[in-house]
């Protein structure tokens, strides 16, 4: 069993670690402005979940890595407790909106996001999910639709995107359409190269798009293997050709779906999955030297703590409270170029805003 304490002792200091971390590092390195942002979401990780990894994961932890920790809250514009579509609407846009609200404001109000702002200014932007990605979090960056149900709809909004790059699953939206369209053909038309059967068959072209699952991927438990981490580092690769930078968010989707079920063996190895993935994207920025990373989650699942086993201190019980999400603060984790900007505590539209304050020129 891996020793945790430091970090969680870290995490009780935040508000203050945060401001230590905004006076140390100024005149540094880390007070330049990034020329690329990797945005890593676990849908639903909560502290405990990140607690998790230190305890089940059989390499240290990638968390660790982080100097910059910070806390955001959640609450959407209406409900004390967010749902993913909110959540990630406020990441992407930078607004507090309903419950299952793409892209959209409280009155359904088209809003501009992340990708959309970026791509303007010549940037290539990138999309990976372990979900469909017509699933609420990818489709906040790209999409403007009121509910978070309308797949389909949400699909030809990704055809009519400046999205680069983009892999996981949702092949039904594009391809098996009730109004029988084929998306695949019109994102061929606009460029895409498109895989629908693995990673490494795709030729280079300067969009590329995977669809590797009818809706979202299979979980880690029945054999996704490294398809996050993998297709993480394709998008690096491909992205990172731009000289005007990029910008790339990568989702955990399915840490969330462990909560909701309840199932803390589903929970955490897709947790250490996506900790995985997190080591790709501080890997790159080491190499890179000109990305900032930050990883979060746009609400916690479940309730999960890491409680005792009976009167037994020396055994973890994972618990779990509700089967939905709650309201607890999440925490932000930042490392390269203008990581100090995230320590502290915050609502959860400062991630869009400190994203934009960075790669404005």
């Amino acid at each position: 069993m891996k020793f945790s304490i430091p970090i969680l002792v870290l995490c009780t200091i935040l508000s203050s670690c945060g401001v230590k971390q905004d006076v140390s590092m100024q005149g540094t390195e880390n007070k330049k402005k990034p020329k690329n942002i990797i945005l890593l979401i676990g849908d639903g990780t909560g502290l405990s979940q990140v607690s998790a990894s230190h305890f089940y994961n059989e390499e240290p932890s990638n968390y660790d890595k982080f100097p910059v920790i910070g806390l955001i809250k959640t609450s959407s514009a209406e409900e004390l407790i967010t749902d993913s579509a909110a959540g990630a609407t406020a990441f992407a846009s930078g607004i507090k909106t309903y419950n299952g609200a793409i892209g959209v404001t409280t009155d359904t109000t088209a809003v501009e996001t992340i990708i959309e702002q970026v791509s303007k200014r010549g940037l290539s932007t990138g999309l990976v999910a372990t979900s469909s990605i017509t699933h609420a979090t990818p489709a906040c960056f790209y999409a403007h639709v009121p509910q978070r149900k309308m797949a389909e709809e949400i699909a030809v909004f990704l055809v009519e995107s400046d999205v680069d790059f983009f892999a996981g699953g949702g092949l039904n939206y594009f391809a098996k359409r009730a109004d029988n369209r084929n998306l695949i053909a019109e994102l061929e038309e606009k460029g895409f190269a498109i895989d629908t059967s693995n990673l490494s068959s795709i030729p280079t072209t300067s969009k590329q798009g995977f669809l590797l699952a009818n809706d979202g991927m299979p979980k880690i438990l029945d054999g996704r293997g490294d398809f996050l981490p993998e297709a993480t580092r394709l998008a690096l690769e491909q992205l990172s050709k731009n000289e005007e930078g990029f910008f790339l968010m990568i989702e955990g989707s399915q840490v969330d779906w462990g909560g909701h079920a309840n199932d803390a063996d589903y929970l955490i190895s897709e947790l250490i999955d996506f900790d995985k993935t997190i080591g790709v994207a501080l890997d790159f920025a080491k190499t890179n030297g000109e990305t900032l990373v930050v990883a979060t989650a746009d609400h916690e699942t479940g309730g999960f703590t890491l409680g005792r086993e009976g009167d037994n201190y020396k055994k973890i019980k994972p618990i779990f409270s509700t089967n939905g999400h709650s309201a607890t603060m999440v925490p932000v984790f930042a490392e390269g170029p203008g990581s100090y900007l995230f320590g502290g505590v915050y609502e959860n539209t400062g991630i869009f805003t400190k994203m934009i304050q960075l790669l404005s020129k």
